[in-house]
């Protein structure tokens, strides 16, 4: 006797797997399925690009600003600060530093700060006209790869493993308020009033009111967010455990995408210029993302990479290992 019923069920099942893969497929299609997803775009050897100019800074060559017509690199061997001009593609002061720069720098208040983490960990002052070392604060970053920002009034700086956000007086360099964040959040960036602060702990970045220190619901990210990059009204947030980028609404404070850009591992960096967002990690030094369309559009792949700015029409992207600097033009990388 033949079950009609339970062969109709068998049927089914057998179906099932294939009704699944084919909604895969579509939703794949469609943008929507983007979690452990393989980037997208094309791949090519970073030696293929060119560079205008390469400078040598030291041992290391990490942390990158732009900012006031000249740019600003971290290094050791020796613990320093370097100001490149720019214009002339050329070292204008070298900032020796008591430590090592070992977090994000941020200009602000006729100043470039560097945070760092020999011990006691401190907060370097370099005077943005003279390049010189002007003070050291007895306030430094929690961990490496941390950093700090600058609202109009105050510094940021998490200065502990469980979420302390220091708010710091400019001209005192004494402890205005300590807001407290989850445990675990790391690198502050100021951006339309709101101090942001990843979470590498867990899978978050938190808004902060920059005006009151208010802490707002905390956006997700990917896992381990480390770094972020902020445009006009976006933010976008790089999490070295699954490699990804979560594109951010800043206004409502919601994500708009999650960008599987493969950069999964220690150290990298993010940053926004030339209407494009670009990314780095030692192995891929840099990548091309498109914010419209949250795709990655290209990828240069191979030695070198691990930190970068965009400034003067370029993007400059460090090779850590090699203590070196270099400049790529907008032209030569944006694709069509």
């Amino acid at each position: 006797m033949i079950n009609l019923d339970s062969e109709a069920d068998a049927d089914r099942a057998r179906k099932r797997p294939l009704f699944k893969s084919a909604l895969l497929v579509a939703l794949l299609l469609a943008g929507r399925v983007a979690a452990g997803a393989a980037p997208t775009g094309a791949s090519t050897p970073f030696t293929d690009l060119k560079p205008t100019a390469e400078l040598k800074l030291g041992k290391t060559a990490d942390w990158v600003l732009a900012t006031g017509g000249t740019l600003w690199v971290g290094s050791t061997g020796p613990f320093a600060v370097h100001r490149i001009d720019p214009r002339a593609n050329r070292v204008s002061a070298v900032a020796v530093l008591p430590g090592e720069p070992c977090a994000g720098l941020v200009a602000g208040f006729g100043s470039v700060w560097a945070p760092l983490c020999s011990q006691p960990r401190q907060l370097a002052r370099v005077d943005l006209k003279t390049g010189r070392l002007v003070a050291v604060l007895p306030i430094g970053p929690a961990e490496g790869e941390g950093g700090v920002a600058a609202s109009p009034d105050s510094l940021w700086l998490v200065t502990d493993s469980q979420g302390a956000l220091a708010r710091i007086d400019p001209k005192t360099g004494r402890v205005r308020q300590m807001v407290r964040l989850p445990a675990g959040s790391f690198n502050p960036r100021y951006s339309n009033g709101l101090v942001w602060v990843t979470q590498h702990g867990g899978a978050s970045v938190t808004p902060v009111d920059a005006r009151t220190g208010r802490v707002l619901a905390a956006v997700p990210t990917g896992r381990g967010p480390r770094f972020l990059t902020s445009g006009p009204g976006s933010l976008w947030v790089l999490s070295q455990e699954d490699g990804a980028v979560t594109h951010v609404d800043a206004r409502r404070r919601t994500v708009t995408a999650t960008i599987e850009a493969g950069l999964k591992g220690h150290g990298g960096d993010i940053g926004f210029g030339g209407g494009r967002v670009w990314a780095t990690l030692s192995g891929t030094p840099l990548t091309e993302i498109d914010p419209k369309t949250d795709t990655v559009i290209h990828r240069w792949v191979g030695p070198g990479g691990d930190s970068l700015a965009f400034g003067y029409g370029a993007v400059w992207v460090t090779d850590y290992n090699k203590g070196t600097i270099a400049r790529y033009p907008l032209r030569s990388l944006v694709s069509p």
